[in-house]
């Protein structure tokens, strides 16, 4: 089925597009000075698994929302396991089939082709879907695509297909691209109410240590650490302003 909604739109340019394109910003409720509190949500967008990042969830019980792509369940059935095996710490949501940004037109984002149309994002958002269920065993609510940045034709069919587009407060470490002591002092530096994005797909370089070294410094500071699913009661997510942050009252 084709999304008339947003047909029209795919004459426009690539050029034109850029200038609408949209990067949702996501923060869950203060915990409060006794008891503030961080989302922590890894990407896994392909490639391998960092474990210096996945022991430390496991070691210290510290729950995490993994955006994972169907390309990286593919190659990591040992890290799948893992996952499967602790369902109290981990959820797992849609992160796309091939790691494709939700974007209408032709022009790269960061050097990324996009899906291009309608039809393409759809099959990205249902691909990656599709792919946790039959890896993971759970239905996924939460969709963010391969550079959290969206047409806002591409928001709107993603709504349609029953997800929440997953937005950030804090980006830890640059797609992975920062030096572990920059990343650490980023994720060190969270602030109640904080949805923190970093990845878990990199083990060769540094930023996975300071990832690691990050979230054992915010749970010194007392912080407690909720995954996105334990979230009860959410604003809007991206249909208004999408630079607005969203506001979220956590159980």
């Amino acid at each position: 089925m084709r999304f008339l909604l947003v047909l029209p739109l795919l004459l426009w340019s690539g050029s034109a597009l850029a200038d609408t394109l949209r990067e949702p910003r996501l923060t869950i409720a203060q915990g409060g000075p006794e008891r503030p509190q961080v989302a922590l949500t890894l990407d896994a967008c392909m490639g391998h698994t960092d474990m210096r990042i996945l022991d430390t969830l496991v070691e210290n019980r510290i729950p995490a929302t993994i955006f994972v792509t169907a390309r990286w369940l593919s190659r990591n059935a040992d890290a799948v396991a893992i996952l499967r095996a602790h369902p109290e710490l981990f959820e797992v949501e849609d992160h796309g089939a091939q790691h494709i940004p939700a974007v209408l037109g032709d022009k790269p984002i960061y050097g990324i082709k996009p899906a291009g149309t309608a039809d393409a994002i759809k099959a990205e958002v249902e691909g990656g879907q599709l792919a946790i269920l039959h890896n993971a065993g759970v239905r996924s609510q939460w969709y963010r695509d391969a550079t959290a940045v969206y047409s806002p034709e591409a928001l709107a069919l993603i709504r349609h297909l029953g997800f929440r587009v997953a937005g950030y407060s804090l980006n830890g470490d640059q797609g992975a691209s920062l030096p572990a002591a920059t990343v650490a002092q980023r994720i060190a530096g969270a602030r109640d109410g904080d949805v923190i994005i970093a990845h878990i797909n990199q083990p060769k370089r540094s930023s996975g240590k300071g990832v690691a070294e990050g979230i054992m410094a915010l749970k010194a500071r007392g912080f407690t650490f909720v995954r996105l699913e334990d979230v009860t009661t959410f604003g809007d997510d991206g249909e208004s302003d999408l630079r607005d942050s969203v506001q979220a009252a956590s159980r």
